[in-house]
């Protein structure tokens, strides 16, 4: 006898009599991710708007800023595997799973680390994608500002207003917002990981053409310069929140390696990954240092915006950002969709009622209510508070600063000490909380400059009245 329970987050379980071959060992759909497609769901996550505003970061911090950057993706390649080590309760094979990051911290560390959990993972993912939303107006504002300068032969400044352009974002997202879970967005996310890679080249190549332009490398030891010292420290805060941002994923870790093949799920995450941190990290590095070099200590929040010409290949980079970007915003936002659907079903059944849906030349839809209200109202709001606060270099660091210490950090240590029953002031119980301290106050630093940042911003802006 099958049960199938039909809900808004397409839980099913089944007998133990049903065949193996289709559903796992805890009942659900049999999970089929290989280590390339984890690697692109991370790259999806990682290589996002938070490459570009490197090249600014590095820019407030000198050329020692290309040193931090690593520093950061070895942080957060180790208490990666820490995290990944607490998918499965004890036997890393065949221990109970974890299908979420907040159920983790639940199981492992219990008490209210679950709900302190669950506040900074959730408001980290929905400040995400109020992220992604500024960042895809931005390059479609680029997009169009390049095209306005090259059509009128570099006449006109071509000021371009915004927010039209976040409001086409979120009525895209309105729509992939519909997409049911992580495993039926595969498709979105390998293209995504392919403009991810695109994007990041151009780049790349446009600023080393720019050095050669320029027969020189720019910019500073000390980085760029501040009207006053205070601003400097702000700004080099707030580069520490850009380049944190740049790395956050662990939010979304969990959820990730929930969709990996039975039974080595450790395994390949571990894998996946090291392959991508790898990957991102040489991109992050040159592209940071290339684009400091290109424009020194002027360079810009957003590096696609320095470039006009050739203007075919700036579109082509500011293209292939939006289309990652819309698969970025569902990596980011899938999770919370989860949450909100998986609790309100159990409290109200009857929400989780789903309707079977024919659409022509496609496969059948599930049509359900409640999803199509709530995720709705989600890309809303994300896009009115967009226009609202499109601060691109103070959100970013906002948001990084905010996820990167409880998230990347202490939770993963904390279950990692309490698995392996490392004893309290051993070695190793010492050097770990001496990493997670330090990650705290370079946290702490990121978080108020990044809000110093937003306040200095809202001194001189007007709401609702984005603009390039």
């Amino acid at each position: 006898m099958i049960t199938e329970i039909s809900s808004a987050a397409t839980t099913i379980t089944v007998s133990h009599h049903q065949d193996g071959s289709l559903y796992d060992d805890d009942g659900r759909p049999k999970r089929t991710g290989t280590i390339w497609m984890t690697s692109s769901y991370i790259i999806t996550a990682v290589i996002g708007s938070g490459t570009l505003s490197l090249a600014w970061s590095i820019a407030q911090l000198g050329w020692s800023g290309g040193l931090v950057v690593m520093i950061f993706g070895l942080v957060t390649l180790y208490t990666s595997h820490f995290l990944a080590n607490s998918y499965r309760a004890g036997d890393p094979i065949t221990g109970k799973r974890n299908y979420t990051y907040m159920e983790a911290v639940e199981n492992i560390l219990g008490g209210k680390n679950s709900i302190f959990c669950g506040i900074i993972q959730y408001a980290n993912l929905y400040g995400t994608s109020i992220g992604y939303t500024i960042a895809a107006a931005i390059s479609m504002m680029a997009i169009t500002k390049t095209n306005c300068i090259h059509s009128s032969h570099a006449k006109k400044t071509c000021h371009v207003f915004g927010n039209r352009y976040i409001i086409w974002f979120g009525v895209i997202q309105l729509g992939f917002s519909q997409i049911p879970n992580f495993h039926k967005m595969r498709w979105l996310s390998i293209l995504s990981s392919i403009m991810s890679f695109t994007y990041s080249l151009i780049g790349l190549a446009l600023g080393i053409a720019q050095v050669s332009e320029n027969r020189a490398f720019k910019g500073t030891i000390a980085g760029a310069e501040a009207e006053t010292h205070a601003k400097k420290v702000w700004a080099i805060f707030q580069a520490l929140g850009n380049i944190a941002f740049a790395y956050s994923f662990s939010d979304i870790l969990i959820e990730i390696q929930d969709t990996i093949k039975s039974p080595l799920e450790v395994r390949t995450m571990k894998r996946a990954t090291n392959l991508s941190i790898a990957t991102t990290t040489t991109f992050y590095v040159l592209c940071g240092c290339i684009g400091y070099g290109a424009f020194g200590n002027s360079t810009p929040g957003n590096l696609l915006t320095a470039f006009d010409k050739p203007f075919w290949l700036v579109d082509i980079a500011n293209l292939a950002l939006i289309i990652q970007l819309v698969g970025a915003y569902q990596v980011y936002s899938q999770p919370l969709f989860a949450f909100v659907e998986e609790r309100t079903t159990k409290k109200w059944e009857i929400i989780g009622k789903e309707h079977k849906v024919q659409i022509p030349f496609l496969p059948s839809y599930n049509l359900n209510i409640f999803r199509i209200i709530w995720r709705s109202l989600y890309v809303v709001v994300s896009t009115l508070i967009a226009m609202l606060i499109p601060f691109f270099n103070d959100i970013l660091g906002v948001i990084g600063a905010l996820g990167f210490w409880p998230l990347s950090v202490y939770f993963p240590v904390e279950m990692y000490i309490k698995q392996k029953k490392i004893p309290k002031w051993s070695g190793s119980w010492i050097l770990l909380q001496s990493l997670s301290i330090f990650c705290l106050l370079v946290t702490f630093a990121a978080l108020v400059g990044s809000i110093v940042g937003v306040l200095l911003d809202l001194k001189t802006y007007k709401p609702f009245s984005a603009s390039l």
